[in-house]
């Protein structure tokens, strides 16, 4: 009756929740946002690769982000 839940707040080297699989998103399935649209059409640009249709998800945009930005070596 003493045992505690782990709090994960009070570990010395606490994992970053800051970062998460696109793939997990709860959202990941909603329209491509406004920011994401822009940020990839400028990397687009940089990268000279064919912009994406304006119908893929949020997930999808942050994926070819991901991928553009190893590109270019950022």
């Amino acid at each position: 009756m003493t045992d505690q839940l782990h709090n994960p707040k009070l570990d010395e080297h606490p994992g970053s929740n800051t970062e998460k699989d696109p793939d997990a998103w709860v959202s990941g399935d909603d329209p491509i946002t406004g920011a994401q649209a822009s940020y990839l059409t400028t990397l687009c640009e940089e990268a000279e690769v064919d912009s994406p249709s304006s119908d893929i998800s949020k997930a999808e945009a942050s994926k070819m982000i991901d991928e553009l930005k190893a590109k270019l070596g950022r």
